[in-house]
């Protein structure tokens, strides 16, 4: 099924309203997880609510799995995954690389997803029609980089300190192979390999709410995105994505060792 650029512009307003007001506005923050810091805010739980009744009014046969806020009906063929501000981290530091995530998946594959920064006014989303990019600059159609040459890729990840025992010591070398490497961003590195600014990210221990709205936009724009041994991206895990095929299977290799 192909879903309006309409309907997403309006799931990105209404989650903007939410959102906003409340960024750089030194709310409360709740740690979900002991012995840990996992932050949810008013802001998160607040965007996730307006998202879920705009989908369930649009779509009332479809499921809905959302980080804050759980799951319904997700026996459906259709499923929508919604992360409200995903870099929440960055949300309550001030810094503008959080994004509003909604995807659909039908019989479990991404088929459409947007990412909404709206601190900065970018709209970035995939449906029938392409990968597309909507903000500064003009809308736009979505391609990645051609890079094929790990030595020429700029490469992403949150932080290398994900990456745990073995898999650290692959991650620190395969980071030695690259032309730059950079950290942080979340969302936001996924969304930039799609516009053609960055070349490959790689993720650990990812949620599905936190890669299946790119799965498609970034797919749709010419690349690459899979778990580190190349299975499907949309139940979260070690995710890789890169700008080319040929880039992702050296990805690949250099990450599984």
């Amino acid at each position: 099924m192909d879903i309006s650029i309409d309907f997403m512009r309006r799931i990105a307003v209404a989650a903007a309203a939410e959102t906003l007001p409340r960024f750089r506005s030194q709310g409360a923050v709740v740690n979900k997880e002991a012995g840990s810091f996992d932050p949810v805010t008013e802001a998160d739980r607040e965007a996730e609510r307006v998202i879920r009744a705009l989908i369930s009014a649009e779509y009332p046969d479809h499921g809905i799995l959302g980080e804050e806020h759980g799951s319904e009906n997700t026996s459906s063929r259709h499923v929508w995954v919604i992360d409200p501000i995903d870099g929440t981290r960055a949300f309550i530091s001030g810094l503008p690389v959080w994004g509003t995530l909604v995807g659909l998946t039908v019989d479990g594959d991404a088929v459409a997803g947007m990412m909404s920064q709206p601190f900065t006014g970018e709209l970035f989303y995939a449906n029938a029609s392409g990968s597309h990019y909507e903000g500064p600059g003009g809308p736009r159609k979505l391609a990645t980089r051609k890079t094929t040459d790990l030595a020429e890729a700029t490469l992403f990840t949150t932080t290398p300190a994900l990456f745990k025992g073995e898999a650290r010591q692959r991650y620190d070398r395969f980071e030695t192979t690259v032309r730059l490497a950079r950290y942080g961003t979340d969302c936001y590195a996924f969304a930039m390999v799609a516009a053609g600014s960055v070349d490959i990210v790689a993720d650990p221990g990812l949620k599905p709410y936190d890669i299946v709205a790119l799965i498609p936009i970034i797919e749709k724009a010419g690349g690459v995105v899979t778990t580190f041994d190349g299975g499907p991206a949309e139940k979260g895990g070690d995710i890789v994505a890169a700008a080319t095929p040929e880039l992702h299977a050296a990805a690949m290799a250099a990450l599984r060792g």
